[in-house]
This record gives C-alpha cells, sequence and structure tokens, in this order.
C-alpha cells in the first residue's frame, strides 16, 4: 500500500512590523527592574515586548544598544495650555524633548470653565504630545462669582456643579483646586467638598490640589495636606497634593510630618497621592507670594488700586514683611517675567530694589502697580525634596509653561524636570533607582489619573515609547539661562509615529486629545 507522505509546511515568514526597537534595557513602567528586550509596533500600537527573532523587519529600526527603552513620560501637572492651543507652540518641543508624551493640563484650579472650545482649539491643530484634561476650580469660581471674596450662594453653588459636571460629561478626568490663588482662596472646605462629590460620581475621577498653603503663610502646610485628606474622606475621590514641598524655611524639614500623614489616610483606605518636581526653586508671582488674601480681591487691577491709596499701602507694606520672612528675604526671589520691563527678568529682587535705592517692599509694590511679574523663589531644602521623592505615592510632574522659546525667564522646570530627575536624582546622586523613577513618571501617573493602555511598555498599549541614553540625559536649562532644550532623547514615538528620531524633532505632530473612559 502506498502512502502519500504529507507536505511540510511552508516555512513563516519573517514578522514585519512599523518600528522596531532593538538591543535596549527595557524599563517597561510598571516598577519591575529593566531587562535586555525588544520592542514592536504596529499602528499606533504595542504588539510585543521581548525577544523579536533577527529576521524580523520593520520600516523603521531603531538600534538601542546601551540605551534605556521606557513609555513615554506623563506629567501631570502641566501650564502647557495655552501656549499649545496655538500654531507656533502646537509641537511643544521643550515637552517632546524631555521625554514627555502626555501632559495633565488645567492644573492649580485654573483654565476654561468651558472645555469645550479648548477642546475644539486642541483638535483643530494636533498638538504634540497627548493632552489630559481637568476641569479648574478657580475657573469655574470665577465664571460664577467673579473675584468676590465671600461664599457662594446656594444658587451659585448650584451653577458651579453644574460646570463641573458639564466637564466631566466632556470627559475631563477630575477637578483641580488652587485655594492658594485668587479667588479660590477665598473658599472654604465645604465648597471643595462639593464640587469634588460632583467629580466623584464619575468613575476613576481626581483632585489634584495646589493646596491652600504650602508654608506657614495661615494655616499652614500640614492643615492644607489635612483639608485635601478631608476633601477625599467626605467624597471618596482620589486626591492628589500636587507639587508637594515644604516652602520656606519656617516649614523645612516638616516632610516627615506630611509624609505620616499620608501614609495614616492610605492605611485609613483613601486613595491619596502627590506628584513633585525635582527643584529646590518654586514658581508663582509676586502677588500670591507677597500680599495678604484680602489685598487680592478683585484681580490684579484692584491690587494696583490699593497700592495706589497710602493707607492701604501702608498696611500691604507691613504685611509683605512676613511675606518675604518666609519665602526666605529678598535675595531669594527672582523675576522671570515682567513685560513692563524685561531688563529686570532673571535679576533678583534685593538687587533690583538695592539698584533702585528702594526697599524690596517697596520695589514690589511699584511692580505690582505696573502689572505684577511672575517669580521663581529658591525656598526649598534638598532633605524635603530627596523624602517626598522616595515616596511610592510620589509621581514627577514640570509645573511648566509653555511659551515661546526665549521669551521671559522662565523656570527651568519647563525644559528639564523628567531628564533632570533622572540625572540628578537616579544617576548622578542615588537618591532613586531607575526603575521607582520611570514608574513615577509613567505607570504610575497612568495609574492614578486612570490613563488606559498607557504609562506601560506591553502588547496592546498605546505606542508612546521613548528611548535615551543614560550617559547624555541631562537638563541643560538652568534660572539664569531657562531657554534651553533637555539632552539624551535618542528616539520617541507619540502613538507609534517618529516624534524624534536621531536626537531631533521630526515636522510631524501625533499627540491626542485623551478623554475619561466613559
Amino acid at each position: 500500500m502506498l502512502f502519500a507522505l504529507a507536505a511540510a509546511p511552508a516555512p513563516e515568514a519573517p514578522a514585519h512590523y512599523d518600528v522596531l526597537i532593538r538591543g535596549g534595557t527595557v524599563f517597561d513602567g510598571t516598577g519591575s527592574p529593566g531587562r535586555k528586550a525588544d520592542v514592536a509596533i504596529d499602528g499606533d500600537r504595542i504588539v510585543k515586548v521581548g525577544d523579536v527573532p533577527k529576521g524580523a523587519t520593520a520600516g523603521t529600526v531603531i538600534d538601542a544598544t546601551g540605551k534605556i527603552v521606557s513609555p513615554g513620560f506623563i506629567d501631570v501637572h502641566s501650564h502647557a495650555s495655552p501656549g499649545i492651543e496655538t500654531p507656533e507652540l502646537a509641537a511643544a518641543l521643550p515637552i517632546l524633548y524631555q521625554g514627555i508624551a502626555t501632559v495633565v493640563i488645567n492644573p492649580d484650579g485654573k483654565g476654561p470653565a468651558d472645555l469645550a472650545p479648548q477642546f475644539e482649539r486642541i483638535r483643530a491643530l494636533t498638538p504634540g504630545v497627548n493632552l489630559v484634561p481637568m476641569i479648574g476650580h478657580n475657573a469655574v469660581r470665577e465664571a460664577v462669582m467673579g473675584l468676590a471674596n465671600r461664599d457662594p450662594s446656594p444658587e451659585e453653588l448650584a451653577r458651579m456643579e453644574g460646570l463641573v459636571a458639564r466637564a466631566m460629561d466632556l470627559g475631563a478626568f477630575g477637578l483641580s483646586s488652587g485655594p492658594f490663588y485668587v479667588p479660590g482662596k477665598y473658599s472654604k472646605t465645604p465648597e471643595l467638598v462639593a464640587l469634588a462629590r460632583v467629580a466623584a460620581r464619575y468613575p476613576g475621577a481626581v483632585h489634584s490640589s495646589h493646596i491652600r498653603d504650602e508654608a506657614s503663610y495661615d494655616v499652614g502646610v500640614l492643615a492644607a495636606i489635612a483639608e485635601l485628606i478631608q476633601v477625599s474622606r467626605e467624597t471618596g475621590i482620589r486626591g492628589v497634593v500636587t507639587h508637594m514641598k515644604m516652602l520656606g524655611p519656617s516649614v523645612w524639614g516638616k516632610s516627615g510630618e506630611a509624609i505620616r500623614m499620608i501614609e495614616a489616610a492610605r492605611a485609613e483606605g483613601l486613595s491619596i497621592w502627590a506628584d513633585q518636581y525635582p527643584y529646590t526653586a518654586s514658581g508663582s508671582n509676586l502677588a500670591a507670594a507677597l500680599t495678604p488674601d484680602w489685598a487680592q480681591e478683585g484681580g490684579p487691577a484692584a491690587l494696583a488700586e490699593r497700592l495706589r491709596d497710602p493707607a492701604q499701602r501702608a498696611r500691604i507694606r507691613d504685611a509683605m514683611a512676613a511675606s518675604l520672612v518666609l519665602r526666605g528675604g529678598a535675595a531669594t526671589i527672582q523675576i522671570r517675567d515682567y513685560p513692563t520691563d524685561r531688563s529686570l527678568e532673571g535679576k533678583r529682587l534685593d538687587a533690583i530694589a538695592a539698584a533702585q535705592g528702594l526697599d524690596p517692599r517697596d520695589m514690589a509694590i511699584e511692580m505690582l502697580i505696573k502689572g505684577g511679574a511672575k517669580t521663581v523663589s529658591f525656598n526649598m531644602s534638598d532633605d524635603d525634596v530627596d523624602a517626598i521623592m522616595r515616596q511610592p505615592w510620589t509621581m514627577t510632574s514640570t509645573d511648566g509653561a509653555l511659551v515661546r522659546f526665549g521669551e521671559g525667564s522662565e523656570h527651568p522646570r519647563a525644559y528639564g524636570a523628567f531628564p533632570r530627575k533622572i540625572r540628578a536624582y537616579v544617576l548622578d546622586r542615588p537618591v532613586l533607582p531607575m526603575a521607582q523613577a520611570i514608574h513615577s513618571m509613567t505607570g504610575l501617573p497612568a495609574q492614578v489619573f486612570g490613563i488606559v493602555d498607557r504609562g506601560v511598555l506591553k502588547p496592546g498599549a498605546f505606542a508612546d515609547v521613548l528611548v535615551f541614553d543614560p550617559r547624555t540625559i541631562r537638563d541643560t536649562a538652568t534660572y539664569e539661562q531657562p531657554h534651553a532644550y533637555a539632552q539624551g532623547v535618542v528616539a520617541f514615538f507619540i502613538n507609534g509615529r517618529a516624534a524624534v528620531l536621531a536626537g531631533k524633532a521630526t515636522p510631524g505632530r501625533f499627540g491626542r486629545l485623551l478623554l475619561r473612559p466613559r
């Protein structure tokens, strides 16, 4: 009997991918240690992380030997908007060169009260990075009540609640608040609770807050953290102490107490988190940093009018003395944006005042009358920064704006926060292991904010994939020369498209407006 021999199966054709990143050390964003692996991308998704056979081909092949491959970073506190909503800045190069794929916008309670027009502008331009929107408490309060220093009426509170609900319906990821700033500083805890309760009706919503006091201006930093915890306790919403810090010598060393407070809240079952930028200088403005709450009611124009009145000027001037002490003195305050006289940008308040023969308070008052100025304030201790950074619940942020290159004396965090954390706190001084640092920039913020299928390298995740060189990754922006792009990003893919190749940004923009899953 004759038997037919079965035909041997045809050899499987080598796989072909859109992008193949070979030979790098992969930190997948989960906090796991790095491992040698290849990463393959098709379309806008990762399709393989592991050993890709040598015969595989790709439209773009990146040799990542000696490099680190990670998810694109996620900045949970960014002032990129409104800049990124303009054609000139939509590419977001200072953000891209940091390896940041996704930014959370409208922080500190700011942004528009109606998100729909913002969404339209973003979609019309196509941003260079992904954008995650929040709805700002200060914005909705101002839309309903102006800059009034009082409690809302029941009708006004209902209108604010309606604005928050509308934003959440549109896809906002949660509520941002900034009770340090006007008009949010005129709110009380029950108002924050009421609005957070609206956001908390939407699964996974977040309340990220520039807390009421990061120093000892009035309630103090510990009471301010306690307020955020109380909002979460009453509503169940996830709470984030954003850009957590101990601001000024009066509270240096209190990071330990603050950490214990957050740990106790988490042990209670509350979802409390923090984020941080890796600098010992903060950014604010002269009015918020130096003048009392009552003087800021009505905004900059109203403050200027009060300062023109001799009696009120004297009262404000007296109050400014204590604020300067909290900040560590006039020598700790650098002017970073003063449109009235650009020559003062980059200089310290004490030096500017001395050149004019004025007391620093009088110099600040003259600048406030002429429109005010944005500031950098050198007011934190390294020990507190290190202690906060080490916590497993601390994410990474820039708190950086997006402005025209070379315009103003911007805080260097806008150009260098994420590379600086790797260079200064992982490689040069081992405050954190690399796996934890990358987790704080990727998988952790994706988890906390509920950003689905991002922040990790795994099959099926969106292909926001970064390749950087640990030998060259660094921030180059300084307080004196802040407009300088970070170095070390070798290749960077946003939604599977090449945003950076061979260390240079490509012409395209591949970011997306991300909306809360519904």
